[in-house]
């Protein structure tokens, strides 16, 4: 078809063509937006004011009408967020993710929105396999750029944000691997949560994977002597074992 086009018309008439489709576009959306107002104006019974009383009324009259659509709009964004829990608890990650991302439109602020599409992000990571064997791991790396990209958002509208802190350190130590990015974030948490052993556990690892060897041992020292979990404590063990063997060959 776009042969046809381009031996039918010449280049001049082609461009003459389209700024006439243009300008009808144009003129087009100004009439529907005309009509739009004009209805508007019609339910509302605001016509031309002029007076003082009929300036006050027709204020009020557009007030309540921008109250409504307000309203709504906060209605959308909780049914977004309702439908993307309810994809979240039957692990439907992917349609999950998609609500979440929805419900932002509504509510751009919420530290809790951006802290859920982050771990919604970091399970579709996880599921995002080269099932075509191309070589590429782009989808996967996407999936980890969006959950990165909203923990931080997370953080930086509430910086305590306490799973938000656990979840980019578990996100940077074990899919990562950016173990220095880990460690300030770690850090924070447990000046927050001091008994956190599941952080701790992170934290050890990113110490580990970034050489500090020592604050590696001592932060699973601090995890046997905190921890009631018979699991933990033997975890904790045998992970200060093989740091003491790396670094010191003991």
């Amino acid at each position: 078809m776009s042969r046809i086009l381009n031996v039918v018309f010449t280049k001049g008439a082609a461009v003459v063509l389209s700024a006439a489709f243009l300008s009808a576009s144009l003129c087009g959306c100004a009439k529907s937006n005309r009509t739009i107002q004009r209805m508007q104006r019609l339910e509302e019974n605001v016509s031309s004011p002029t007076t003082e009383a009929e300036l006050k009324d027709a204020i009020k009259k557009y007030q309540d009408r921008v109250a409504d659509i307000q309203l709504a709009n906060a209605q959308v964004g909780i049914w977004y967020k309702m439908l993307a829990v309810r994809y979240l608890d039957a692990k439907m990650y992917g349609e999950a993710l998609k609500n979440f991302q929805a419900a932002l439109n509504y509510y751009p602020a919420n530290q809790n929105l951006f802290y859920w599409t982050g771990v919604c992000a970091s399970f579709m990571a996880s599921a995002a396999l080269d099932f075509d064997a191309t070589g590429s791991s782009a989808e996967h790396d996407n999936y980890l750029k969006l959950a990165e990209s909203s923990f931080l958002r997370a953080l930086s509208l509430d910086p305590r944000h306490a799973k938000a802190l656990y979840s980019i350190g578990v996100l940077y130590v074990w899919d990562m691997h950016k173990f220095d990015k880990a460690i300030p974030y770690l850090e924070t948490l447990l000046q927050i949560q001091t008994k956190d052993t599941d952080a701790m556990m992170v934290l050890a690892a990113a110490y580990f994977g970034n050489m500090d060897y020592d604050k590696a041992v001592g932060m699973y020292d601090r995890i046997i002597a905190t921890t009631k979990l018979e699991q933990k404590k033997n975890e904790a063990l045998a992970n200060k074992k093989i740091v003491m063997e790396k670094a010191y060959g003991k």
